[in-house]
């Protein structure tokens, strides 16, 4: 299975980025993260911002400089927010399938970011499929998405933790939920998550 997750560390091209900062601008602080991993994907870019009022997400088809002006990131405020740029490995490659995606389930607002691909995602898929769940991308992000939904009567962090259980293979996840800032690694760690302090 380790050269399975490592087969796949070599052909998913995407970059993730996260800040909590309130009082700061975390959406152009988000945008000059991924100025800097714009390598790991030159396809589309996005920012989910959370706020008073919930999550406000833009993202497009485009580099990070085609897709962010000083005018889009003067209306992205907040005190947290999640950045993704995309190079297509699962999926086509449309405005659906960028990211973060933002969702809302029944704990309230939820923004998710995804590194990485899943090894256990048309069994995942079919089991969703087959108990209602519906799909508007073709990203295995969003088998992620419909998990966390199916366990949404716990609170964010032991949703995540369920979700786990569930999937299988190489991952990194940030998510923007209930207030919080969270980050997730598949338990080998062949996924890159840093942590930092400004």
């Amino acid at each position: 299975m380790f050269d399975e997750l490592m087969e796949d560390k070599v052909r998913d091209e995407c970059g993730l980025f996260g800040i909590y900062g309130p009082g700061h601008d975390v959406a152009r602080l988000t945008c000059f993260g991924l100025y800097a991993l714009q390598h790991r994907g030159q396809e589309s870019a996005g920012i989910a911002v959370a706020n008073d009022q919930g999550i406000e997400l833009y993202k497009d088809m485009g580099l990070v400089s085609e897709v962010f002006s000083d005018e889009i990131l003067e209306k992205l405020r907040g005190r947290a927010a999640i950045g993704h740029v995309r190079y297509s490995t699962t999926g086509v490659s449309t405005i659906a399938n960028a990211q973060p995606m933002v969702f809302r389930y029944l704990r309230g607002m939820v923004s998710l970011a995804h590194n990485g691909n899943l090894t256990n995602v048309e069994e995942l898929r079919t089991s969703l499929e087959t108990t209602g769940s519906v799909f508007q991308t073709t990203t295995d992000s969003e088998i992620i998405v419909n998990l966390i939904a199916r366990y949404g009567q716990n609170p964010i962090e032991e949703a995540l933790m369920k979700c786990m259980i569930d999937i299988k293979g190489a991952y990194s996840l940030l998510v923007l939920a209930e207030g919080k800032l969270i980050g997730v690694r598949d338990p080998y760690g062949v996924r890159p998550l840093c942590l930092g302090r400004l």
